[in-house]
């Protein structure tokens, strides 16, 4: 049991994240079946992108959010807005589900990758302007929740989604069950409504429904879920939990 987790710890940060990180044979498959690792290390990887964060209030609040935005995509990688480029362009060409899936597929970047992934990384660094302006604990916090929120609403991809296709997508949905959501959705609910502070709380369950918006549309017009949802899932998710995050420590 152990070693299993293990593994698909490690499978998991190599997969999600640009961390260094030894890997050995059935990694892929243990991370593929233990969805509950995905906010596991969406702590971690959240807690060292959030680094730069310290710096609030010492510097000024533009150079902490540029460096916030570096430090999530030098942790993450940028592999996963290839995701929000694909499904940019499939949303907005006209046509049937069957179309849409085929210029998901597609790797001519077109209008709609162009503007989705421009918004993403605005949207990512507007946020972090936010977190900028706030104590720095508060900003920390925030950060990091919509970091686990976002990766335990992949964990509720790959164990309730329905794949389109072969490839990754479907790797994760018939390796997981739905039961297996049932751990890593109750600790980290459990821990953000009873522990975390409130804005930090709130900003956790706006990464779920960030993660809820392209799975929505994906359902919705082009039938199901593939790689390419669950990497754009995972940008929407956290610019979304950060955007709620910095909106409920303004209002509160």
């Amino acid at each position: 049991m152990i070693a299993r987790w293990l593994g698909a710890v490690r499978g998991a940060t190599a997969f999600l994240t640009r961390l260094p990180t030894p890997h050995r044979e059935g990694d892929w498959e243990a991370f593929r079946a233990t969805p509950a690792v995905f906010p596991l290390v969406g702590l971690v990887a959240g807690s060292i992108a959030a680094i730069p964060l310290l710096a609030a209030g010492k510097l000024a609040a533009p150079t902490v959010a540029f460096g916030y935005v570096l430090a999530v995509y030098g942790v993450m990688g940028i592999h996963h807005l290839d995701g929000v480029a694909d499904l940019g362009d499939a949303l907005v060409v006209h046509g049937d589900a069957d179309r849409r899936r085929e210029v998901l597929k597609d790797t001519t970047t077109g209008v709609g990758a162009l503007l989705a992934v421009t918004a993403t990384v605005a949207g990512l660094a507007l946020a972090g302007l936010g977190l900028a302006g706030l104590p720095v604990a508060t900003a920390i916090g925030i950060a990091i929740a919509a970091e686990v929120g976002a990766k335990l609403g992949l964990a509720g991809m790959a164990c309730l989604g329905t794949a389109i296709e072969e490839g990754m997508g479907r790797q994760f949905t018939e390796a997981a069950t739905s039961g297996a959501f049932v751990l890593p959705a109750g600790v980290v609910l459990g821990v953000g409504t009873l522990v975390l502070p409130q804005p930090a709380a709130i900003a956790l369950g706006g990464a779920l429904l960030g993660v809820g918006a392209p799975w929505y549309l994906a359902n919705r017009h082009l039938g199901g879920i593939s790689g390419d949802i669950f990497g754009a899932a995972n940008e929407v998710g956290r610019v979304v939990g950060v955007h709620v995050g910095v909106i409920a420590w303004t209002l509160l």
